[in-house]
C-alpha cells in the first residue's frame, strides 16, 4: 500500500486517514519500519498521523512495535510540533513493556515533556512516564524520586492524578 497516496487523496478525513493507516499496521499490510520511513520523510502534520497511528496500533497489539519504533518515538519526543510529542509518547508508553531496558532515551526526553507549556504534551508524557514506572525495570526505582518531584509541581489536577494512581498502586507511596 502507497502511504504517499493516502495522503495524496483530500476526500479522506483525517481521522479516517488514521484509521485506515493503523488497520494496514494491524493487518500487517505494511510494516512499523515502513511507516518510520516515511514519517521520517513527511512533514509535522503527516508525521503526527502517522505516528498516531502507530499509538492505535500499539495500543491495539504492542507486539508490532520494533526496537526502531522505540527509537523513532523516543527521538521525536524532541520534535517541535506537540502533537508529534503527545502520540509519540502514548506510543512509549503502549510499549515499555516490552522494552525495559531501552528506556533511558526516552526517559529523557519524557522528563524534558513534563515542563512543556501543553497540557495534552504534559499528560502524555505522565502517561508514559507511569507506564515505565509500572514496568518495574532497573530504572524505575532511580526515576521515582524525579517524577515525585515532577507530581509535586504539576499544577494540573488531572495530570497529577495520573502520577499518584501509579505511585500509590506500584510503590505504595
Amino acid at each position: 500500500m502507497d502511504l504517499a497516496k493516502i495522503f495524496e487523496d483530500k476526500n479522506v478525513k483525517p481521522k479516517e486517514r488514521t484509521e485506515a493507516i493503523s488497520r494496514l499496521l494491524i493487518d500487517s499490510r505494511i510494516s512499523v519500519n515502513e511507516l518510520i520511513i516515511f514519517a521520517k520523510k513527511s512533514k509535522d502534520p503527516i508525521k503526527a498521523t502517522c505516528i498516531e497511528a502507530l499509538e492505535f496500533g500499539t495500543r491495539n497489539n504492542p507486539a508490532i512495535a520494533t526496537d526502531e519504533c522505540l527509537e523513532f518515538v523516543s527521538e521525536a519526543l524532541n520534535e517541535k510540533a506537540p502533537r508529534v510529542k503527545w502520540e509519540s509518547a502514548k506510543v512509549i508508553g503502549n510499549i515499555a513493556h516490552l522494552f525495559p531496558d531501552k528506556l533511558d532515551p526516552a526517559i529523557k526526553n519524557l522528563l524534558n515533556n513534563t515542563e512543556h507549556s501543553g497540557t495534552v504534551v504534559r499528560w502524555s508524557a505522565a502517561f508514559a512516564l507511569t507506564q515505565i514506572i509500572r514496568t518495574k525495570s532497573r530504572r524505575t526505582e532511580e526515576i521515582i524520586p524525579t517524577i515525585k518531584v515532577v507530581c509535586e509541581r504539576e499544577a494540573k489536577n488531572s495530570i497529577k492524578k495520573i502520577y499518584l494512581e501509579a505511585l500509590k498502586t506500584i510503590w505504595g507511596f
